[in-house]
């Protein structure tokens, strides 16, 4: 959307239901960034697959688990909607949605976050185009899907849900709703975030919290709503920074909250104030596991509002969950390692810890930085075990991180473990909960993996073989090369070893660089002149292992015998 567009967008707020409001709906209508243009997007791509032949609901699952791209079912057997999943189950298809790299989504996530524009609102959309009340909620009507054989029912696993609190305003965040009855489902909010807040200060005054259940949007909004923002913080003004225009929101019309006008599906409702109290799952989680029977508060649906065309997206378990998430915390760690003075070269957020709980972070380090980075990346919320290494590391090579571990860490020195901090309670190496609602905490561990200040620099310098990067095998196998390294004739040892002896009076220098001082020689003379220097006791080398002569100032001293 350009200025123009955003400028009509702010002022849409105040104008209520007129032919200018309707002219900018219909502008809205024709956004590129919508959910129906980033599947032309994946189209074209070849990211997107569309299924016509009929499908059992049953199998959409297991096929979309086997496919390498997004599948449409467009002929779900027994329901009249088709359905979208595997959306975001690929870094792929991710940096589609988000129009760049996906090594620059965190940045792109950062510039969001750094630069948030406030959604506004409007009195229509597409999502309201068909509006069901009353006994006309049917949530078996929609085509959601079984994922896994042990889960407790068909699960919606794409809401963004937006709720709103008298103190803190607008929450946005993606729960799994299991659905009990033709209006009525439980929420999954057994982890501590800010929902569960605005549903517990319901529930204490004894009143239901209004909340809409917005299926089928794009990526922008559901990264966003994602992401765990402060209390207070408004995730819809983050994607509207992560789209450089303003989300349009829309009144409900049965609850008192607002809807995403560009969704495919809103649920309008209520989380009823019944507390935590009835079982909701199993279901399969961004763990890659089973999640247990967990309770939970349950929710009343009162309105069903869609497109004429709708299309049900489900978010395929667990691998849309993880990826989306990667750039989510790569950009928090970011941002608490830049408050903590810490300067980052890297961040590799893994899937190995599903994207949640680990984090491989290289530092361009200053004495003690090692430390603060553990400490500062573990207050980020989920976030269970780092290991911090120098900027010579690639954070994404497995065994380089490794190798870092292994010749750079003292586990009495270097591992910081701190316990009963906050925990996401679907980690399965948790206790079980004592009771319902019970939120256990958690142990945290960060490895200082970088070199450490009091061990000399030459211990880490790495293996460089010599014409590395000059020589290559190729040429060699298909033409050969000169035969330069052989002792040139009639080449005089003595005067040769003189002339190193000359040299090496003023500059240290290792044993390739001495050869590369004088090529006309050729090895084998160099060996022999440096040979004819030691027996003369007059070659010694330095604290690095360059040559010097003995007795120079140069020269290195044995270490003490005390």
């Amino acid at each position: 959307m350009g200025a123009a567009g955003a400028f009509l967008w702010i002022g849409c707020a105040a104008l209520g239901d007129n032919p200018l409001t309707r002219w900018v709906s219909s502008l809205y209508r024709e956004e590129t960034m919508t959910l129906r243009a980033l599947l032309d997007d994946l189209r074209t791509a070849g990211e997107l697959t569309e299924i016509k032949a009929p499908v059992d609901i049953r199998h959409i699952a297991t096929l979309v688990d086997q496919a390498k791209t997004a599948l449409l079912f467009r002929d779900v057997i027994g329901y009249e909607m088709p359905v979208l999943s595997g959306l975001i189950k690929s870094r792929e298809r991710i940096a589609i949605a988000m129009g760049c790299r996906f090594s620059e989504a965190e940045a792109r996530l950062r510039q969001g976050m750094d630069r948030p524009i406030e959604p506004v609102i409007v009195q229509s959309g597409p999502a309201r185009e068909i509006v069901r009340t009353g006994d006309q909620v049917d949530l078996f009507a929609l085509p959601i899907p079984l994922f896994s054989v042990y889960d407790g029912g068909p699960m919606i696993t794409a809401g963004v849900t937006l709720a709103r609190d008298p103190e803190y305003g607008l929450n946005a965040g993606i729960y799994r709703f299991q659905v009990k009855e033709q209006n009525l489902t439980g929420i999954d909010i057994v982890t501590p975030n800010n929902l569960r807040k605005f549903a517990e200060r319901a529930y204490a005054a004894g009143r239901p919290l209004p909340i809409s259940i917005n299926i089928g949007t794009h990526p922008f909004e559901l990264i966003a709503s994602t992401y765990k923002a402060p209390i207070g913080t408004s995730e819809m003004a983050i994607a509207g920074g992560l789209r450089g225009a303003p989300v349009a929101l829309t009144p409900c019309e049965t609850v008192d909250a607002l809807a995403i006008a560009d969704a495919e599906i809103v649920l309008e409702a209520e989380i009823l104030p019944t507390g935590w109290t009835k079982p909701e799952g199993r279901f399969g989680e961004f763990t890659r596991l089973m999640g247990g029977l967990h309770w939970n508060p349950q929710v009343r649906v009162k309105a069903i509002a869609m497109r004429r065309d709708a299309i049900y997206y489900a978010l395929h378990m667990p691998w849309e969950n993880i990826w989306v998430s990667a750039p989510i915390y790569e950009a928090a760690l970011r941002r608490v390692l830049k408050e903590a003075g810490v300067q980052v070269t890297a961040i590799n957020v893994t899937p190995g810890g599903c994207c949640h709980w680990h984090a491989v972070i290289a530092i361009r380090k200053h004495p003690g930085d090692g430390k603060n980075a553990i400490l500062a990346a573990l207050s980020v919320a989920d976030m269970k075990h780092v290991v911090i290494v120098d900027d010579d590391i690639d954070v994404f090579d497995g065994t380089e991180v490794e190798w870092a571990i292994s010749t750079r860490v003292q586990a009495d020195r270097d591992v910081v473990i701190i316990s009963d901090a906050r925990s996401k309670p679907l980690d399965p190496s948790l206790a079980p909960p004592r009771s319902h609602g019970h939120i256990p905490t958690t142990a945290k561990c960060g490895v200082d993996a970088t070199i450490p200040e009091n061990v000399p620099r030459e211990r880490y310098e790495r293996i460089t073989y010599a014409y590395a990067g000059v020589v290559k095998l190729e040429d060699v196998l298909a033409n050969g090369v000169e035969r330069t390294s052989e002792a040139a004739p009639g080449v005089d040892v003595a005067a040769l070893a003189e002339q190193i002896r000359a040299v090496l009076e003023t500059t240290p220098l290792y044993f390739a660089e001495i050869a590369e001082r004088f090529p006309n020689a050729g090895f084998s003379s160099v060996t022999r002149a440096l040979g004819k220097l030691h027996a003369a006791q007059a070659l010694w080398q330095d604290p690095v292992g360059r040559h010097c002569l003995a007795g120079s100032k140069f020269a290195a001293s044995p270490p003490s015998l005390a």
